[in-house]
């Protein structure tokens, strides 16, 4: 029993808002290439997909992230009880954890077309590299964008068999999303961060980061306006974007205090929300009323 609530805590499976974070550009992928015309059974089962995916794959990353940064994690208060950085769990098993993990990921992964399981295969790398990025550049939150956005072109892909701009357009908005959203996470471990080293985008803009959150998510928003136009959207989708908006610019950007780490975190996890809204926006907007 204690090794079980071990293995949830390293994969931090009591933790939604990282999986669900994974997730929902894969919805939204899926989302804006399914023809809502024809039956809705393989949409749905294809969300159950994404969504096992995601769970699996944010535990396997958990597991990897715990083990590179064992030793920066034990300087860290928020971190330092980890169980892989107390030592309640061994780095050995915690590979075998990830492994298996990864290993059941595979089996989801080939319920899918051949393109989306290469083009999956290919973003690996991604993944693994993404904890090594704070120890070399300010940027560690922009190769999580590249990484965790990844889903969108798969949900794509998973219903198309092909890549047009539009996705690719709705990924980049989406990095810079997760931009925005990870360098509010960061503030919570700045002083940490900057005492043993590490580098954020946190740590680079702490003196001005709302004008830099500003720029995220205006670009972000202008992308999520454009699939509008582009898709031909009905009318309805503009009003979820109207609460996107004010979503964005009156709640995250101009309630954060980066001093306060409670803060921080109750923005952070207000994405999940956003992601929801921009989901429903999204199937709404596919509609023909």
């Amino acid at each position: 029993m204690n090794q079980i609530k071990l293995f949830i805590e390293l994969t931090r499976l009591k933790r939604p808002i990282g999986y669900m974070l994974l997730f929902w550009p894969c919805a939204w992928g899926l989302t804006i290439g399914y023809d809502f015309t024809k039956e809705k059974f393989t949409y749905v089962f294809y969300l159950i997909l994404f969504l096992t995916g995601s769970i699996l794959m944010r535990s396997a990353g958990c597991i990897i992230n715990d083990i590179v940064d064992e030793k920066f994690d034990r300087q860290v208060s928020r971190t330092k009880n980890r169980p892989i950085a107390s030592g309640k769990i061994s780095r050995n098993l915690g590979l075998f954890y990830s492994l298996t993990l990864c290993l059941i990921a595979l089996f989801v992964l080939l319920q899918f077309n051949y393109l989306t399981i290469i083009l999956a295969l290919g973003s690996m790398p991604l993944a693994f590299t993404y904890p090594f990025m704070k120890r070399f550049t300010y940027w560690p939150q922009l190769f999580l964008g590249i990484t965790f956005n990844y889903g969108l072109i798969l949900g794509w892909t998973s219903v198309t068999n092909q890549i047009n701009v539009i996705p690719i357009l709705l990924y980049v908005g989406a990095i810079f999303w997760t931009l925005g959203y990870d360098t509010i996470y960061g503030y919570q471990d700045i002083k940490d961060d900057e005492i043993i080293g590490l580098k954020s985008t946190s740590i680079k803009f702490k003196e001005n980061p709302k004008t830099f959150l500003k720029v995220c998510y205006s670009i972000f928003f202008i992308i999520l306006l454009t699939v509008g136009i582009l898709m031909k959207l009905n009318s309805i989708y503009y009003i979820f974007l109207l609460m996107v908006s004010l979503h964005l610019y009156n709640f995250q950007i101009k309630k954060l205090n980066i001093k306060k780490e409670l803060s921080c975190l109750n923005i952070f996890k207000s994405n999940n929300f956003l992601g929801l809204i921009i989901f429903i926006g999204l199937i709404i907007g596919k509609q023909s009323f």
